[in-house]
Formats: C-alpha cells, sequence, structure tokens
C-alpha cells in the first residue's frame, strides 16, 4: 500500500488529475465574486431608480401641439315610455380638435451633470434647447360633424406641452406665438370642467396670437425650454417636417429609438447630432391623437381621456428618437465580464506552474497550488472593489500589479530562485494584459480569446512535443529538494 501511495504520489496523471480537481474547487470563490459583482450592479440601478423617484427620470417630449376645444350640440327626438315621440332634447358632446405644427425645429444642447447616491454616480442633464416653427391655418369649415345637422361651438384654443417627468422643467417655458408672448400653466381654467384635462402644461392662446388664429391665419411659434432629465432624451416627431439638432460635450453617446440621427460627429470634445423626419415615415402623429382622443360625451365626463405626457399608453410604445448619455465604462458589466475568463486565467497559471515543477524537476505541495489560485480569483474581487472608486483602468492596473508581485515574490521562493519568480511574474503579467485588451475591445472579445486560447495550447503542444510522459510519470521522487512551504508563505 506504501509503495502505491508513493507511485500515485510520483504520477503525472494523479497530478494532473488533482489540478483539475482544485480549478474546479476554484470556482466557489469565483462564483461568489461573480454574485456580490451582480448585487453591486442591482444596487447601480436602485440608485438611479430613487434618484428618479426623487430628483427626475427619463424625459420624453411631446409638443407643442394647439389643441381647439368644442362643442357639438344636436337635437334628439324624446319619448317615452311606449316609444312615442313627444318631444325633443338638446344632446351634446365636449370634443378637442388637435393641431399639429406644419414644421418643428429642436435647437437643442444637453449640459451633462452628475449626481450621487451612496458611491454611486447617475448621470444627469440639464436640455437648454429652442423649438420653432409653425401652424397651417386652421379652417373650421374642415372640421368633420359626428352627428347629422348638428352645430359646433369653437372655444379658445390653447397650445399644450408634455414631458413624462414635469418636476424636470427648469422654469416656465417661454413662448412666444404671432408676436404674443403666452404663458403656461398647469391647468387651463374651463378645461377640466369641460371634460378636457392634460397631465402636462397648457397655455392659452390670446392677444395678437388669438386674433390671428380666428383671421384664419397661419401662426408661428418659438419656445425656449430648460429641462432635467436622467440620462436619456427621447423626442416625438409630431410636426410634418420635425428636424433636430443637439450638441453636448459628452463623448459617449447613445442614439437609439426609432430613428436614428441622420447626421452624427462623435470626438472626444463631445458630440453633435442631426435629425430630419417627415410625418410621412412615423406614426407619431396618430399615437398622440390616439392619446389626447377627446370624444367623450358631456354627461360622462368621467371617461374622458386626458392629454397625457404618456400618449404611447393608448396605442403602443411612441414613436420617438432618442439619445443617451451612456456611461463610457460600466465598472459592473466590466468586472463581469473580467470574472467569465477566472477559470481559464487560473487554469493556465496553474498549468504554467505545473511545467515549472515538472521540467525544473521541483516539487510543489497542493497547498502551494491552491494559494496560487485563490491569489488570481482575489484578483478579480480586487478589482470590484477599487474599480468603485477610481477609474476602470486605474483599478484594473492596480489590481493586477499587487496580484503579479505577490505571485512574483511566492515563486521566488517557492521555485528556489528570484530569476524563476520574476519569470512567472512576466508570464501573468502578460496574461493580465491580454485580458484587459480582450475588455478594451468589446467587438473584437471573442476573436481576441479564441487566438489567446490557441496560442497558449500551441505553445504548450510545442514546448512538449518531444517529452516522454510515461518516463516522467514512472519518476519516484524529485532530484531538487522542494521549498518548504513556510519560506513562500
Amino acid at each position: 500500500m506504501l509503495q502505491f501511495l508513493k507511485a500515485l504520489q510520483a504520477s503525472v496523471l494523479a497530478k494532473v488529475a488533482g489540478l483539475f480537481f482544485l480549478v474546479l474547487l476554484l470556482c466557489i470563490p469565483l462564483a461568489e465574486i461573480d454574485s456580490i459583482n451582480r448585487e453591486r450592479g442591482e444596487s447601480q440601478r436602485e440608485a438611479a431608480q430613487e434618484l428618479a423617484a426623487t430628483y427626475a427620470s427619463r424625459q420624453t417630449m411631446v409638443g407643442p401641439l394647439l389643441l381647439v376645444p368644442y362643442v357639438e350640440r344636436w337635437m334628439e327626438p324624446l319619448r317615452d315610455a311606449q316609444g312615442k315621440v313627444i318631444g325633443q332634447e338638446q344632446r351634446s358632446k365636449e370634443m378637442a380638435h388637435v393641431v399639429f405644427p406644419d414644421t418643428l425645429h429642436i435647437e437643442g444642447s444637453m449640459t451633462p451633470q452628475a449626481r450621487y447616491r451612496g458611491i454611486f454616480k447617475i448621470p444627469f442633464y440639464t436640455l437648454n434647447a429652442t423649438l420653432s416653427g409653425g401652424f397651417a391655418a386652421f379652417d373650421p369649415r374642415a372640421l368633420p360633424h359626428s352627428e347629422a345637422d348638428s352645430k359646433i361651438e369653437f372655444k379658445a384654443p390653447f397650445i399644450a406641452f408634455n414631458v413624462s417627468d414635469l418636476r424636470g422643467l427648469d422654469g416656465s417655458p417661454a413662448l412666444v406665438m404671432g408676436g404674443e408672448a403666452l404663458r403656461f400653466k398647469q391647468r387651463v381654467p374651463g378645461i377640466a370642467d369641460n371634460a378636457w384635462s392634460a397631465d402636462g402644461i397648457h397655455a392659452p392662446v390670446t392677444g395678437a396670437a388669438l386674433t390671428a388664429w380666428q383671421a384664419n391665419a397661419p401662426l408661428t411659434f418659438e419656445m425656449k425650454l430648460g429641462l432635467v432629465g436622467q440620462d436619456t432624451l427621447a423626442i416625438a416627431p409630431i410636426a410634418e417636417d420635425t428636424t433636430a439638432h443637439l450638441t453636448s460635450p459628452w463623448a459617449h453617446p447613445s442614439f437609439g429609438g426609432r430613428f436614428l440621427a441622420a447626421q452624427r460627429h462623435v470626438t472626444p470634445q463631445g458630440f453633435d447630432a442631426k435629425w430630419r423626419i417627415s410625418s410621412l415615415v412615423t406614426s407619431a402623429r396618430e399615437q398622440v391623437r390616439a392619446g389626447l382622443s377627446g370624444h367623450v360625451d358631456a354627461n360622462d365626463a368621467a371617461a374622458a381621456t386626458a392629454g397625457s405626457a404618456h400618449p404611447q399608453r393608448n396605442l403602443g410604445p411612441l414613436q420617438t428618437f432618442d439619445v443617451s448619455l451612456a456611461q463610457p465604462i460600466n465598472v459592473y458589466s466590466m468586472s463581469t465580464r473580467a470574472g467569465k475568463y477566472g477559470m481559464l486565467f487560473i487554469g493556465l497559471v496553474l498549468m504554467a506552474a505545473f511545467m515549472f515543477e515538472l521540467f525544473r524537476k521541483l516539487r510543489l505541495h497542493p497547498i502551494q497550488y491552491g494559494l496560487v489560485g485563490l491569489s488570481i480569483a482575489l484578483f478579480f474581487l480586487l478589482l470590484l472593489a477599487l474599480s468603485e472608486k477610481f477609474a476602470f483602468w486605474v483599478a484594473y492596473a492596480s489590481a493586477a500589479s499587487a496580484s503579479v508581485a505577490l505571485l512574483a515574490v511566492y515563486f521566488s521562493a517557492v521555485l528556489g530562485g528570484w530569476r524563476r519568480g520574476l519569470s512567472f511574474g512576466a508570464f501573468i503579467a502578460l496574461l493580465y494584459g491580454a485580458l484587459y485588451g480582450l475588455l478594451a475591445s468589446e467587438s473584437n472579445a471573442l476573436l481576441l480569446g479564441a487566438l489567446l486560447i490557441f496560442g497558449m495550447l500551441a505553445t504548450l503542444m510545442l514546448v512538449t512535443r518531444k517529452v516522454d510522459w510515461y518516463a516522467l510519470s514512472r519518476r519516484v521522487g524529485p532530484t531538487v529538494p522542494a521549498a518548504p512551504i513556510a519560506q513562500g508563505a
């Protein structure tokens, strides 16, 4: 039995099997580190949600729209219990006609700002924009009657403007229409009484603008807007021809929504993007019209459909063009990606240590292999902790340097010489450099990872192509005594 144990201890196959088992055991701390990383990422999302609830959320902008309230009246026969006509009664319904701009141009700049919740940094922006355009002349005769022989009584029109979170308004928008300065209010007097309310802000058309409207003349407008939002701005293209030009010193924009920017220029100094969208290619107007639907009987005002900042709740997701201030590096996603290579890294380092043991005729104890594997796993935890306080590249360089220095000093003692320790440290530094290249080149990560694994395997096969593994397996003990474990501790 003793001879069998000695032979098993000297067996290369048994050593390799033990190393495989050790790598599997080290997957446990790697999994725990990954769990911590996911928890921290979830905490970051919760921090963003808390700031959205207490400060301002992502903004969706709809407007400005011109709404024309009116009352349609008609006469209906009045019947008794037997169905006999005994007279007439007047019926009415209160409605609103939606007039979309002919043209709408948005010229704005997004100034980034950071808000903190604990250790988490959440990007916000302040939009300073000018919205200009015009409404075509309104012909009341073109308005269809829903009932035969009905009469329509028009009321004073008003401008409606909606953003998804009114708390983000930086003061009251300044609106000039037809040479008349109009004042926004959250509620227009009398509108709610007429079964027509809205979540946004409204400006009654008065003065010279109202006179021009009543004369069926076209109206031009210009609105100055200040708006705060969390990371994303979405704009609904509601005009016949909608154009937008947005600039920002943020160098990492993300363009999304239904329509991407027709022109965009992104530099380290920021971005410059332009959109041009025709009503022919979007159903945003139909979606907004459905959301502002005012076909409500005056006797059933409770069923009115509000002029909401969320018209998408009535007709699917609202079509918009979006721009987001994306974070260039999400430390938690980067740490998660790095952790996926943890098992590979541990395997490569232990394989290198095994090659030193095999060809230098040394003997390493399983505990020494275990300590080396744990030091690699600790690198990923150290990377996560440091990346919450410093830039990711600084955190990565610091964690990698600490790991390389620790293993170089350790292997200088374990392998019996500082030259061996330094060469082993250089190998580990090369692995960390390759990993950072994988993380930095996200689009080429699969290719680079495959080339790295292939290169390592090819090197191992070429170096060991003339090795007599059976002869090595018959070797009973090392010819050079191993350094005591205490020296490597």
